[in-house]
């Protein structure tokens, strides 16, 4: 006898990338828009960070935040670690 083997199922979207937040007017400006889920902010602020070259050049984890980044990260250099506990008070459910 051959067993068959179960279909897999499509799996749905849970816990961070279901719930959609509505985010700060600071935050909205760098990300661009007023509800989304924690990973596409998180991927947005990535992209901002990437394209504006706000990486150290020396110690990559280290973000050096320019004039609209500052608004919602702080003004000093922050570490790419402690970035999403920043972004907290700026993210509402």
């Amino acid at each position: 006898m051959v067993k068959k083997k179960k279909a897999k199922k499509a799996r749905k979207a849970g816990g961070l990338t279901k719930m959609t937040y509505s985010v700060s007017a600071e935050l909205a400006a760098v990300v661009g828009s007023g509800k989304l889920t924690r990973p596409q902010i998180i991927k947005k602020i990535w992209a901002y960070i990437k394209s504006h070259k706000l990486q150290d050049a020396k110690k990559r984890r280290i973000i050096n935040p320019d004039k609209k980044l500052g608004e919602v990260l702080g003004k000093k250099p922050i570490d790419m670690l402690k970035m999403a506990g920043a972004l907290n008070k700026h993210i509402k459910k």
